[in-house]
């Protein structure tokens, strides 16, 4: 009895113990770091970031961001930049063995990270890059699709729309950087994002066509709206890949980049775009950006609904500035 009242007290203390262990080992690492429950969540300055390496979980032993040995917990790596790229949230694809394609478990992962992100008012804005030389998203996992039963490829279909539309409807300003293939429902994601930067290396393309099915995740909406109806068309129906420059030269992208040794060209621009983007009013910001998406649409007003009448009944139109 007398053993049993004491092991609670006794386990405080190894809980204590272990604790300000930790908190030794985090401070020893630098600032940036801090203690979240029994795992430490590094906050990454911008220039080990750009150069694509990132500190293990817990302290380990720096690690190349696209380890081919990747837990699935590591398939997408969210990055707060700190000091004067405080505000600016990275997005980071880590698939190497899969080239970054869209499985079930990666969707569940970015729906998840957009959530917390849509509603964090420190975000100012959201960078989506890959963390695999060459690779941006392949697109879906069609081996991941081969295997499922026909009443599952439809939820799963829907599941990539769901999420790319939720990253297009990001209240901020967001970014692709677009350092390798794009093709399929890469491209796509990419499509939703405000703001498209390439390498002139990087290939892009809706390829749908080939596998006899057409974009599913927004791509005959979204690429029209970027680069013209006719073209988009031509592109779709042919089921043609773009490098960079050619990109550029239509408009999908906005600026493209000779790539670099590092290989990310296009993320470091993206980096230097999202600083501009910093000292502006957050506020602002974001109702630039709604007025912006709502005025590439038709607003169902009142007064434009009367006009429809209107013309209907051969009458005047009666319009009350609503």
């Amino acid at each position: 009895m007398a053993a049993a009242a004491t092991a609670p007290g006794a386990l405080g203390i190894l809980q204590a113990g272990r604790a300000r262990l930790v908190a030794a080992c985090c401070a020893r690492l630098g600032p940036g770091w801090r203690l979240s429950g029994s795992w430490t969540v590094p906050r990454v300055d911008p220039a080990t970031w750009a150069r694509g390496r990132t500190p293990a979980a817990g302290g380990a032993a720096w690690r190349r961001g696209y380890s081919s040995e990747v837990k699935t917990e590591d398939e997408l790596r969210v990055r707060y930049l700190e000091e004067e790229n405080r505000g600016i949230v990275v997005l980071g694809i880590n698939r190497a063995y899969a080239k970054n394609s869209l499985s079930t478990n990666l969707i569940k992962m970015l729906s998840k990270a957009v959530d917390a992100l849509k509603s964090d008012k420190k975000v100012r804005t959201i960078i989506v890059r890959s963390e695999v030389p060459g690779i941006f998203c392949a697109g879906a996992d069609l081996k991941e699709r081969v295997k499922m039963n026909s009443s599952e490829v439809g939820p799963f279909v829907s599941k990539i729309r769901a999420v790319i539309n939720e990253i297009a409807n990001l209240p901020v300003p967001t970014i692709a950087a677009i350092d390798g293939l794009a093709l399929g429902g890469g491209l796509e994601l990419a499509l939703a994002c405000d703001i498209r930067v390439a390498a002139s290396s990087a290939k892009m393309g809706l390829v749908e066509t080939k596998l006899a099915i057409i974009p599913g995740g927004g791509g005959t909406q979204r690429l029209p709206r970027a680069i013209g109806m006719s073209l988009a068309k031509e592109l779709i129906f042919s089921a043609r890949v773009l490098d960079g420059q050619a990109a550029k030269a239509v408009g999908l992208i906005s600026h493209v980049l000779e790539q670099n040794e590092e290989g990310d060209a296009a993320y470091r621009k993206a980096l230097d775009l999202a600083r501009e983007f910093l000292p502006q009013g957050p506020v602002a910001m974001r109702v630039a950006k709604l007025a912006i998406n709502q005025g590439m649409e038709t607003i169902p007003t009142k007064d434009r609904l009367e006009g429809l009448l209107a013309f209907k009944e051969k009458r005047t139109p009666r319009y009350k500035g609503e």
